[in-house]
């Protein structure tokens, strides 16, 4: 086997080695938190989780006059649904953009706002973890306290930076951003979510890779191996299952954002829960179009959260395993 070949691909048996730790690791965890008592109280709080979860998905069928005189429950014994909930609720909203526009701003600013704190948090732990330089430990300990700072004491500074930028001593030392008028903006709320999800982000990712065999390591920089072929041939593959866990984390927290994008989007480019915040109408009387608004939107983080689901708890427990 060739040197580069040894670069290029992880040790089999070590990775093999990784895989079964953390299937263990999962067992154990299972074991612990798995018991009779344990079970009927989560039988019951997921019944009483669902009936207003499922009166909500009846309501957003039925015309809006039966909902104004009468429960959901009565569906059983007079059963009327209808589509037109849904239709009207994508061409309604608030004032700037309609359900159905806001959905589409939602996908803007929620995959640039998960991929772009994956990618920088992921270079950080990967430094964090292997590389060794002055000052590491107390970086590290300054970065994870960010994580107790309130977002709603960053927000006024943050947005007095983007808008009228930094200056020191008659330096400017950041511009600012000229997008107060811009219609469809969303590079603000990009920033403003990875700045916030980064200190959680980089201490999840570093527990992970820290864990990595540093035999692994040692191996491919013995054979001449950077840094960059370390991290990209070695760290992101094995990181996969932690990286899908905050990647999920993050595309929930930033859908259901109301406060951050309602602060630094512009007009245009408002996300669905502000559009959902205006679709019951100014009295609350139309708020059988907001059940109907509330399934549209939480289609896409079902989609998202079956599709990596198989890396969540594995993830989650990646940070107990051990070489």
């Amino acid at each position: 086997m060739s040197a580069t070949q040894l670069v290029v691909t992880p040790d089999n048996r070590t990775k093999r080695q990784v895989e079964r730790d953390t299937r263990r690791n999962e067992a154990i965890a299972h074991k612990k938190l798995t018991s009779k008592g344990a079970t009927i109280t989560a039988v019951i709080i997921a019944i009483f989780w669902t009936i207003p979860t499922f009166g909500l998905f009846v309501t957003s069928f039925r015309p809006g006059s039966d909902t104004q005189s009468s429960g959901w429950w009565t569906v059983f014994s007079d059963p009327k649904f209808t589509l037109d909930n849904y239709i009207e609720a994508l061409s309604s909203g608030g004032t700037s953009t309609t359900l159905g526009s806001a959905f589409i701003n939602s996908l803007a600013i929620t995959l640039p706002a998960t991929v772009i704190p994956i990618v920088l948090a992921s270079l950080a732990a990967y430094a964090f973890a292997w590389i060794d330089f002055k000052g590491r430990n107390m970086l590290f300990v300054f970065v994870f306290a960010l994580q107790i700072v309130p977002i709603q004491m960053a927000l006024v500074p943050l947005l007095s930076l983007f808008s009228d930028g930094l200056t020191i001593n008659d330096v400017p030392i950041f511009p600012g951003f000229g997008l107060n008028d811009v219609q469809y903006s969303f590079a603000r709320v990009w920033i403003a979510h990875a700045i916030f999800a980064l200190p959680l982000a980089t201490f999840m990712l570093h527990n992970f890779i820290s864990e990595i065999p540093g035999e692994v390591i040692e191996a491919a920089r013995v054979d001449g191996a950077g840094h960059g072929q370390v991290f990209f041939r070695i760290i992101l593959p094995l990181a996969t299952p932690a990286i899908a866990s905050f990647a999920i984390f993050q595309f929930l927290w930033v859908w259901n954002d109301l406060l951050v994008a309602t602060i630094f989007a512009s007009p245009g480019a408002l996300p669905i829960t502000q559009a959902l915040n205006s679709l019951s109408g100014t009295w609350g009387n139309k708020w059988f179009l907001q059940s109907a608004g509330t399934f549209i939107s939480i289609i896409v983080p079902l989609i998202v959260f079956f599709a990596l689901q198989r890396f969540f708890v594995r993830g989650l427990l990646a940070g107990a395993t051990k070489g």
